[in-house]
């Protein structure tokens, strides 16, 4: 199948060799002691390619991303698992979706750094393929730093260490803040079918292998700076704790944002129920010092935050104060018509001390929704409650669904559901 650019989307010969962000680069905070990122969730791309909607909500996806970019100016964009729908996308094609996407922030000379989702995981798509993809471009910071194979602990398990402005000799001074991302994988296994030819579910939690390489390199920083470092912590599907919270009731004016989905951590691979799995992440993050917010997305209709500081029903862990908060539906592919948009989180060096920062929602429209700050009081001030806004892709015609040209089965829109 030939590889079709679509305009104003970046082909890989037009920006191998930009002059982006070499890898080896560290982060530093700006020289007014801030340090910004956008994050984008559930992007979506490379739904149905042989449909006039499909390359349409793409082409949208990507406006996105540019009046996001074009109203705020991060220091590092996230993009924060589904980037692509691999379920969807055919085995030779199934990672050029990624330049679609980091178009705009090549443009911008902007890194970025990924953590993986469900959609990411793929019979036709791997995950380490994706990786490789992305190490194409200067500006990628996404790596791959657990030992395994992405069916065992997936790929996108790494951290990243901001320093402060004046830092030159990294090993003269310690990183002001920690940027951890996680695989909670989940989908299919890359090209693995079982006796009956059926595509075979993967573990979508983080596995205990990458938990335990969490909580050791932790304990090496920390041992090595005499200092707990202040954090963020990425991962596409959020824990068991998010809906065990939405389940005693989300206030919208003291955790402010969109609440029409039922948060869903899966922690199976299509064959169970829930049984815990997820126990061992959540009891990291809950007793890892200096970690301010969990940031995912995968649930499409909620935008809150909550800070996790008790033992919630029906749970074993207690949270200590760490706040878990879902970003914004950004692509148009996927389920919802949610508006999109991405979540900011801003962190100067006066909040380092305290392990508090301030995030909000800019829209597609340019508004800005559930503006907070994360900080000791939360959950207890009073916010303006979101607007519940809703946009549809102007460009598509849903009316049409072919077959998928590789089976003479019809298609549904089945994949645009949470599954």
């Amino acid at each position: 199948m030939s590889q079709i650019y679509l305009e104003g989307f970046a082909h890989p010969a037009a920006t191998l060799g930009f002059p982006g962000s070499n890898p080896a680069t560290p982060l530093h905070f700006n020289a007014d002691g801030t340090f910004q990122l956008s994050i984008f969730e559930d992007l979506h791309t490379g739904e149905n390619a042989w449909d006039s909607w499909g390359p349409q909500q793409d082409i949208n996806t990507v406006k996105v991303i540019n009046k996001v970019l074009d109203k705020e100016f991060p220091n590092l964009v996230v993009l924060n698992g589904d980037l692509i729908t691999g379920d969807n996308a055919f085995l030779e094609n199934a990672t050029i979706y990624i330049e679609q996407i980091v178009g705009p922030l090549l443009n911008r000379n902007l890194p970025w750094a990924s953590a993986y989702g469900n959609h990411d995981h793929q019979y036709n798509l791997s995950s380490d393929a994706l990786l490789a993809h992305e190490q194409q471009w200067p500006n990628s910071r996404t790596q791959k730093m657990v030992a395994g194979s992405e069916l065992e602990v997936g790929t996108s398990n790494y951290y990243l260490p901001v320093y402060g402005t004046n830092c030159t000799i990294l090993d003269e001074c310690p990183p002001d803040l920690i940027l951890w991302f996680f695989d909670s994988r989940g989908g299919a296994r890359f090209q693995e079918r079982n006796a009956a030819g059926k595509q075979i579910g993967l573990q979508n939690w983080v596995d205990t292998k990458v938990v335990e390489w969490f909580q050791q390199t932790n304990a090496e920083l920390v041992n090595k700076y005499q200092k707990t470092l202040p954090s963020f912590v990425f991962v596409h599907i959020p824990t068991y704790a998010s809906l065990a919270f939405q389940q005693t009731g989300v206030r919208p004016h003291y955790e402010p944002g969109i609440n029409d989905d039922c948060p869903d951590s899966e922690t199976n691979d299509g064959s169970c129920e829930y049984g815990g799995q997820d126990i061992p992440f959540m009891q990291a993050i809950s007793t890892v010092p200096g970690i301010i917010g969990v940031f995912s997305g995968h649930d499409h209709g909620d935008t809150w935050c909550y800070k996790w500081d008790s033992q919630l029903p029906n749970m074993t862990v207690a949270g200590n104060g760490v706040n878990l908060c879902f970003g914004q539906h950004s692509g148009y592919g996927g389920y919802g018509n949610w508006e999109r948009g991405a979540r900011q989180v801003l962190i100067s060096k006066s909040q380092l001390g305290a392990f508090e920062a301030d995030t909000w929602i800019r829209l597609e429209s340019g508004n800005v929704v559930g503006a907070v700050t994360l900080n000791t009081t939360y959950g207890m001030d009073w916010y303006p409650a979101t607007n519940n806004t809703k946009t549809s892709c102007p460009t598509c015609n849903y009316t049409i669904v072919t077959p998928r040209p590789d089976t003479k089965k019809p298609l549904t829109r089945r994949l645009l559901l949470k599954i």
